[in-house]
């Protein structure tokens, strides 16, 4: 398998941050918990950051240790491997503390 340009999975990886933005607009909590669509498609967005950083170099990741590259792999890890038991507050929780912040720190990076 190529390896995929690190610009690009950058812009993956920022792509899938604003989708998951849109995704859950206008949504509170409860309604993200009942709403088994966006349910999928945040969870795939987060699977796809996670892979995206997985095949980042790892020397392209140590220039920003500030951004948490390690989480979001675990966070993908989790996903794929444990998708019968996804804490799906976690994931809400994730979505609106974490996500904003890192969205303004891989936006910096392209």
């Amino acid at each position: 398998m190529s390896r995929r340009d690190t610009r690009l999975l950058v812009g993956d990886i920022l792509t899938a941050v604003e989708k998951i933005d849109r995704y859950i607009e206008g949504l509170d909590r409860e309604r993200f918990l009942n709403d088994e669509k966006t349910i999928d498609a945040v969870v795939r967005n987060f699977e796809i950051i996670g892979e995206a950083t997985r095949q980042l170099p790892v020397e392209y990741t140590k220039q920003y240790p500030d951004i948490p590259w390690g989480h979001m792999i675990g966070l993908r890890n989790r996903i794929v491997h444990e998708y019968f038991g996804l804490d799906l507050d976690l994931i809400w929780e994730i979505v609106k503390s974490d996500l904003p912040g890192l969205r303004e720190q891989i936006a910096r990076l392209e």
